[in-house]
């Protein structure tokens, strides 16, 4: 997946959307905090513990890959799952940016009420 960034090097709204949406599932960010907490994992590992299938978990992995979010590589037999830093701190820079504006929207509405 090509990634585009604005000339600032912030996600463009498309990339973002995409990002978010694979954030936006509850077993997603499971998975999200299971890698996050125990670093580079199987799907059989992940699997554990869970209610889900291999092929349930590898769809999710799949969707969170697009989203640049995880990736994969085989260690021997097993295909190991591990984070995308990099696609966290483009969330966390995006939801700055949008809490940036926020807060100014709020300041301006605080100034028209106080005047």
């Amino acid at each position: 997946m090509s990634r585009r960034r604005s000339s600032r090097g912030v996600p463009g709204p498309q990339e973002s959307a995409a990002l978010f949406a694979a954030l936006g599932d509850t077993t997603r960010l499971r998975l999200l905090f299971r890698l996050s907490d125990g670093g580079p994992m199987s799907i059989t590992r992940l699997t554990v513990g869970g209610n889900l299938t291999r092929q349930a978990i590898t769809k999710h992995l799949l969707v969170m890959e697009q989203a640049g979010l995880a990736h994969s590589t085989w260690k021997g037999r097993e295909n190991v799952w591990r984070l995308d830093q990099k696609r966290l701190e483009d969330a966390r820079h995006y939801l700055d940016l949008i809490s940036k504006h926020w807060d100014a929207a709020l300041g301006r509405l605080r100034r028209f009420v106080e005047d």
